[in-house]
């Protein structure tokens, strides 16, 4: 639940980070998104990468930590 919620945040700060950088390399003065639906549309792309991301860092440190307390899934 949580995961969601800084995946919320970090997606839209992504937005003005990307478009900061847009507008670095193009000399641009501002971005216009054209309206509200393409701005959601980035944000909800932004707020799905930060989410895997997350979700795959979440599972790494919770199978790293099984092994270093000897809980190993020994199924293979």
């Amino acid at each position: 639940m949580i995961r969601m919620a800084v995946a919320g945040v970090l997606g839209f700060v992504l937005i003005f980070i990307e478009s900061l950088i847009v507008m670095k390399i193009k000399g641009y003065h501002g971005i216009e998104f054209g309206g509200l639906a393409p701005f959601i549309n980035v944000w909800a792309m932004n707020f799905f990468l930060v989410f895997a991301i997350l979700t795959q860092i979440t599972n790494w440190y919770q199978d790293r930590a099984g092994f270093e307390n000897a809980e190993e899934d020994n199924s293979y």
